[in-house]
């Protein structure tokens, strides 16, 4: 894969599904060795294999069948699924050097997302009063990206996730970030031929501008 446009950035994939709790420690240990000034800032792609995990707002009535294992995120939002199919993306970003700007971060972010699927041929864009990445799929709008970042010591933690070819069904044991009258899709499920490594490769390509964004937090601040 082509290096991404900071080369002090590492930017890492995994081939294989990671379970929750290994890739939780993880980004917890790389988040602290960054704040630290031990580690470099890093982008990591990987998948899950189907879990649920519940943010710091989840309520217990949105989780309607446990069929998959559930588990404490620890981040902003409600409960998400994760699982085969679907492109996590973990960011461990130094805020303490790019504006201490959550908000600004968090709509970064977005405009990321949003601008790697318009690469794929998917116009989407935020939706007020709604967290996540949102499309039109059979006439009505739906979710196609979620979104929950939690901060310590000014270094990021979890990040984004986009429905690339899961199996939708997975998603009917919760109410998806609590928005019950929404339905959730994917690329495929729009018809989309694009393959994760294609969504990969235009989240890279992107990658540059995301930077460019996070510039502007900091000079704002």
């Amino acid at each position: 894969m082509t290096l991404p446009p900071d080369p002090l950035i590492d930017w890492e994939t995994s081939s294989a599904p990671v379970p929750y709790p290994e890739a939780l420690a993880d980004m917890e240990a790389r988040a602290s060795a960054i704040a630290a000034g031990t580690a470099r800032e890093r982008v990591w792609l990987l998948e899950h294999p189907p879990l649920y995990t519940a943010g710091t707002s989840a309520s217990p009535d949105e989780l309607i069948d446990q069929r998959f294992p559930v588990f404490e995120a620890g981040r902003g939002g409600r409960y998400t699924y994760h699982g085969p199919g679907q492109r996590v993306g973990y960011l461990n970003l130094n805020l303490g050097a790019r504006g201490r700007d959550v908000r600004c971060f968090v709509h970064a972010v977005e405009g990321w997302v949003i601008s790697a699927l318009a690469r794929l041929g998917v116009t989407a864009w935020r939706a007020e009063g709604r967290v996540g990445i949102w499309t039109l799929a059979r006439g009505q709008e739906a979710k196609i990206g979620a979104l929950g970042v939690r901060v310590r010591r000014w270094v990021t933690l979890h990040g984004f996730s986009v429905n690339v070819c899961p199996d939708l069904s997975h998603f009917g044991g919760i109410i998806p970030c609590g928005l019950a009258e929404y339905p959730v899709t994917s690329l495929q499920d729009l018809g989309i031929g694009a393959n994760m490594a294609d969504l990969d490769a235009a989240l890279l390509a992107e990658f540059g501008q995301f930077l460019e964004k996070l510039s502007s937090c900091e000079k704002k601040a």
